[in-house]
């Protein structure tokens, strides 16, 4: 590398850096002020709804206690009916009870205030501090049914009569006369994240008008914090939603998207709430038939530490005699494969595991090998220790080839030297670039030998980098100093922000920025020799270290352990197949034989396509430049 490609380098690599600094800056005052504004919204928000309850509260006792002269004389009290109806001004009125439904796996809370889920108990698990995980607290969610009754009314809105409570079940009504009702029937089986809500309507056909052929259910929920990296559980959840007969599910924003919309215009049968690690599911028995979806994360520093606000409009058919009967089917539970997986409504792929190609060597690949190696190894660290090692030697004879390839050239290095001796002007380059194709073409080398094997590795690797992160199983699994897999680990909190690498120091992104500075070092004789790497020497052996350490200092332990495996197996493969697998003297001999027996043998038709179009551009050139000097 000489010495303007260094000094052209480092000051790419100062500009990039010092408009990272700067766009940090910038970004962290603009959260600063947006978390003010946040908090004060906040506070003020909390106001008028403790406002709104107290009014509310003041109203509901006053009614109680002057029931008589409501009725009686309605304009004395200063009484005004919300609603015509007196059933339903009645319900919207009463005060509200809870029952509870449990089983081994969920504690669900019931209101009567609405039929609703109030709050949601996760048994079995905790949350990065140790508590109980509530997947949903109470007044963090309001779900009702919209209908239009003469007046449109919502069904949380009014509180139900509870007609019978068990364990497991739950039936209330919202009754408009004796003879019609609104009916929620809750279910909870045992061994199940799955909560069945029967919703029936009877008798409404005197209070729905025939020209009314739909209802709304309308979600809208406060997903908690749960895990200890704030950005890896924003990076990893969202909302999804799935169309019938797709495979697929759909994203309604992004990874990492802050916010997002999703106007849905045809059929839909479920939505989720989807937090890193576990998720708020909504199933329609019949298809949803329309609706809107968004979500918006909070600031990662708040005062009820929740991570994003949901909400979900769905559209629901009503038959011609307005007698609702549907089933819809509430999932509170972890995120995890097979579990989902076995309620068979695609509920699995809302898990992050990559595109096709790589979600595809996650399903059929990785996640069985892992749960295989689960059923005999208890540590998680040595299950990534094992799969880390059987990988890499299944793609080993890659790796060999890779390198066999490489060293080929380096053996050819002084005839490509002559070469270029022979046409040392610019305007020559084309000359050299034939001659030197033709040279590896006689030795029976490849341009691409070298880079193709490592490609192939890619789809492997990168379906690593999406399964650690989103496997549920090392989720609050510990190894060595490590308390967590799942997420970042740190030997030392720090009392301030570094831009692009944090407030901790992760002992494994150290590791990992020593081994592949290491691994570059023992490769950077061969990128000497090799014209086409010798350029990269600086990016590969000191940028790209000190770059990972920035990278992997907030990414899952997981995920910097299996790095840290990876370029330690590659620093010990290297120095096996530089030891045993390559013999320079039998190579050039090799190529020595290949030169003889391709020396006759026809060029290719892709190589004579690509000379005939070297040529072309060659004599373009040659115009060019005849051009210039008139």
């Amino acid at each position: 590398m000489n010495k303007n490609t260094v000094v052209g380098i480092t000051l790419i690599g100062l500009i990039l850096i010092g408009f990272s600094i700067f766009n940090t800056r910038q970004m962290e005052k603009a959260q600063a002020a947006r978390k003010i504004q946040d908090s004060i919204d906040f506070v003020q928000a909390q106001r008028r709804a403790d406002e709104m309850a107290a009014a509310k509260a003041d109203s509901i006792a006053y009614a109680m206690a002057h029931s008589e002269e409501a009725v009686t004389d309605s304009v004395s009290v200063g009484y005004v009916a919300t609603y015509s109806n007196a059933r339903l001004e009645d319900a919207y009125r009463r005060t509200s009870e809870s029952v509870t439904l449990e089983n081994d796996l969920l504690k669900v809370k019931l209101t009567s205030r609405g039929a609703q889920p109030l709050s949601v108990l996760v048994k079995n698990y905790f949350t990065c501090d140790s508590t109980e995980l509530y997947l949903m607290k109470e007044q963090a969610s309001t779900f009702g049914v919209q209908m239009y009754t003469g007046q449109w009314i919502n069904t949380k809105d009014f509180t139900f009569d509870i007609v019978s409570v068990t364990d497991s079940s739950a039936v209330m009504r919202l009754y408009f006369s004796d003879e019609s009702y609104v009916e929620h029937v809750y279910t909870l089986s045992t061994g199940s994240y799955m909560v069945d809500l029967d919703l029936n309507a009877v008798g409404m056909d005197k209070f729905i008008p025939s020209n009314v052929h739909s209802f709304d259910i309308q979600w809208d929920m406060i997903l908690p914090r749960l895990e200890k990296g704030y950005k890896n559980e924003m990076t990893y959840s969202s909302l999804y939603y799935h169309y019938p007969a797709e495979d697929d599910v759909e994203n309604a924003g992004g990874r990492g998207k802050e916010e997002a919309q999703k106007k849905i215009t045809t059929k839909f049968d479920w939505f989720a709430f989807q937090q890193q690690f576990f998720s708020a599911i909504l199933v329609a028995g019949d298809s949803f038939t329309s609706g809107d979806v968004s979500y918006k994360f909070f600031p990662e520093i708040n005062p009820g530490n929740d991570l994003m606000d949901c909400h979900a409009t769905a559209s629901v058919e009503m038959d011609s005699k307005h007698d609702i009967s549907s089933r819809f089917s509430f999932f509170f539970g972890p995120n995890h494969y097979k579990t989902l997986k076995s309620y068979d409504c695609r509920f699995e792929k809302i898990i992050p595991l990559g595109g096709w190609m790589v979600g595809w060597i996650n399903r059929i690949i990785i996640i069985p090998f892992f749960d295989l190696l689960n059923g005999f190894v208890s540590s998680y660290g040595l299950i990534i220790l094992i799969m880390t090692i059987l990988l890499k030697l299944i793609i080993s004879p890659l790796t060999i080839k890779s390198y066999m390839s490489t060293a080929k050239m380096n053996v050819l290095k002084p005839e490509v030297d002559k070469i270029r001796e022979k046409y040392p002007r610019q305007e020559d380059a084309m000359k050299v670039q034939q001659e030197t194709m033709e040279l590896y073409r006689k030795a029976d080398v490849s341009m691409l030998g070298g880079c193709f094997p490592i490609l192939l590795q890619f789809p492997v690797l990168w379906a690593m980098f999406r399964f650690f992160p989103a496997s549920f199983e090392l989720r609050q699994q510990g190894f060595l100093w490590v308390k967590d897999l799942s997420t970042y680990d740190s030997i030392l909190d720090l009392n301030f922000h570094i831009p692009l690498y944090g407030s901790h120091v992760s002992l494994f992104a150290i590791l990992v920025g020593v081994t592949m500075f290491l691994m570059s070092k023992l490769s950077s004789k061969q990128m000497d020799n090799n014209p086409q790497m010798a350029g990269m020497k600086f990016m590969t052996v000191y940028f790209m270290p000190i770059m990972m350490l920035f990278i992997c200092n907030n990414l899952s332990g997981a995920l910097c352990y299996y790095y840290f495996l990876s370029n330690l197996f590659a620093i010990v493969q290297t120095w096996v197949i530089k030891k045993w697998f390559v013999d320079e003297e039998k190579i050039l001999n090799q190529i020595r034989i290949n030169s003889a027996k391709n020396a006759k043998k026809p060029k290719s038709k892709f190589q004579m396509r690509l000379e005939a179009m070297q040529k072309a551009q060659q004599e373009a050139l040659r115009e060019q430049q005849r051009r210039q000097r008139r």
